[in-house]
């Protein structure tokens, strides 16, 4: 992991950082001892990382399979409207849709990439047509439906 233009991390840091990315759980008796240092100055960084905003979180990476969200769609979504104030509103309303994974602004030829996870296409079918549809500009949208998932959650 190279530093991003910030020169207040070192090699600890981000030895830090690469191994929490994948092992969040890793205690930090481990963690000292896979980047070199000892447990106090180990936790010591730790804090700062987290309190200079370098670490957000820790969270559990669920298994959608296993909790039968296995339909995973990207739509593309034009506005009619691309000014300031319709973004924001888009914005906003969107985070409000629990089955949008994520949505990216893109530069391009649609204004907004969203990432739904939901149980089959029937129940897409209605997040889209009921839900994303219905947000503030939305002009039209196209939508990219998953074949296999390969790579996911920043790994």
């Amino acid at each position: 992991m190279e530093p991003l233009h910030d020169s207040e991390l070192d090699q600890f840091d981000l030895r830090i950082l690469e191994i929490l990315r994948h092992e969040g759980r890793i205690s930090v008796t481990e963690l000292a001892s896979r980047v070199g240092l000892s447990k106090t100055p180990c936790q010591v960084r730790m804090k700062r990382l987290i309190d200079t905003g370098y670490i957000e979180g820790f969270k559990a990476i669920l298994n959608p399979q296993k909790l039968g969200l296995d339909h995973v769609a990207f739509a593309e979504v034009k506005l009619s409207d691309t000014r300031e104030e319709a973004l924001n509103a888009f914005n906003a309303a969107v985070r409000k849709i629990p089955e949008v994974e994520e949505c990216h602004m893109i530069a391009g030829r649609f204004d907004y990439l969203l990432k739904v996870r939901t149980p089959n296409i029937r129940r897409y079918r209605h997040v889209l047509g009921e839900k994303i549809s219905s947000l503030p500009f939305v002009a039209n949208t196209s939508t990219n439906v998953v074949m296999q998932s390969i790579k996911e959650n920043w790994n």
